[in-house]
């Protein structure tokens, strides 16, 4: 593993939404943290069985998903 990678875990209700996901933007909700990061990032998304998944993340592009958020405000649309 590199020491500059980033593990967001998530985990699953049985309907499908995300019920936890690490590294959440307190302006956000488990679900659209979750979209956010999969629109984006989702080529380094990893689903395991039992209702989890695992978003391995280089610091940079962390930084980068988070960025909207940094300010306090939010995301502009």
């Amino acid at each position: 593993m590199q020491e500059n990678q980033i593990m967001i875990h998530v985990r699953f209700a049985p309907n499908g939404t995300v019920t936890e996901i690490g590294e959440r933007p307190s302006a956000l909700s488990s679900q659209d943290w979750f979209n956010h990061l999969s629109k984006n990032s989702g080529d380094y998304y990893q689903s395991f069985s039992g209702g989890r998944g695992l978003f391995r993340l280089t610091r940079e592009q962390f930084d980068t998903a988070k960025t909207p958020w940094s300010n306090g405000k939010g995301a502009q649309s």
